[in-house]
């Protein structure tokens, strides 16, 4: 079986969905023709998973480790994670965030950390560990309801990941742990101004031309309106910078940084240098704004930005 790739990125190797394409065919088929239709009368095509119950199917597979489309060093330390369709997917906006399904056998919540480019609307494809929870692996597909978590239990606080190949010219970040869908980030250099960002779909924010050497102060908003800023970020490539804050409530307690790396990552560079990047002293000079207050931002301007 054959891996893909996406501008750089290894995907893991998925099994064929045989048991279902064949059926599965003509939903793509509608949703692509749908899509045109809703380009061409400019109404926005759905987007990621709203936080209403939503009923669908569901199967699984293995990332075999890895962090998938969304860019992750890792699965999350319980292996309860998830892959949604391009739709509901929605070019990365939905990464990072948390559905709970309900399946046979009970209810089971997964982060979302990586795209399946053949799941139609409706069919989400856990992994082995999260299917096994709601119900019998040797069904392969089982009915399911599904919604989208709003300010789920986070691992720990946020979390800052400068890409390899990044420099003062090419900034790219990623930003994890933040629980709901981010809708922006925003960076400056020392003495700078404010930058925005732009989010690629496999989940990296990338300002052309660059912010210089840093260190940086970034700005993340998620969909709830809420801010968090963080000081200190240095261009560090491949290094994964923890902080101190989270953009709501408190971390799950403390397995923070190392239980949220994958168990056996022998294959990934990163994790040896994540103890480092635990104990940098720059990443503690992180301070967070207050909160915007959740009525307003969530009915104000949230839900229509993001379809969640």
């Amino acid at each position: 079986m054959s891996e893909r790739t996406i501008r750089g990125h290894r995907r893991v190797p998925r099994r064929p969905y045989a048991r279902w394409l064949a059926a599965g065919g003509l939903t793509v088929v509608a949703a692509v023709a749908g899509l045109a239709v809703l380009l061409q009368t400019g109404v926005p095509a759905a987007c990621a998973v709203p936080t209403t119950a939503q009923n669908g199917k569901a199967t699984f597979y293995d990332s075999n480790g890895g962090g998938g489309n969304c860019s992750h060093v890792g699965p999350p330390a319980t292996r309860m994670y998830v892959a949604l369709g391009p739709t509901e997917y929605d070019d990365a906006a939905a990464c990072g965030s948390y559905l709970d399904v309900t399946g046979p056998k009970g209810k089971v919540r997964v982060m979302v950390m990586d795209q399946c480019p053949e799941c139609p609307p409706g069919h989400i494809d856990l992994s082995r560990q999260a299917f096994a929870k709601i119900a019998d692996p040797v069904q392969g597909v089982v009915p399911v309801t599904y919604r989208r978590v709003v300010d789920p239990a986070l691992p720990g606080p946020l979390a800052f990941r400068i890409k390899d190949g990044a420099s003062q010219w090419w900034f790219a970040v990623l930003v994890t742990n933040h629980g709901n869908p981010l809708n922006k980030v925003e960076a400056r250099p020392p003495g700078g101004g404010w930058k925005s960002a732009v989010r690629q779909d496999y989940n990296y924010w990338i300002i052309e031309g660059g912010l210089g050497p840093g260190p940086y102060t970034i700005r993340v908003t998620d969909d709830r309106g809420r801010q968090a800023v963080a000081e200190g970020i240095r261009m560090a490539p491949e290094q994964t910078q923890q902080t101190n804050i989270s953009m709501y409530g408190a971390p799950a307690r403390p397995t923070a940084a190392s239980p949220s790396r994958p168990p056996t990552p022998t294959a990934e560079p990163s994790p040896t240098v994540e103890p480092t990047a635990t104990v940098e002293p720059t990443p503690t000079a992180v301070a967070a704004s207050e909160d915007v207050p959740t009525a307003p931002a969530a009915s104000g301007s949230a839900t229509p930005a993001t379809c969640h």
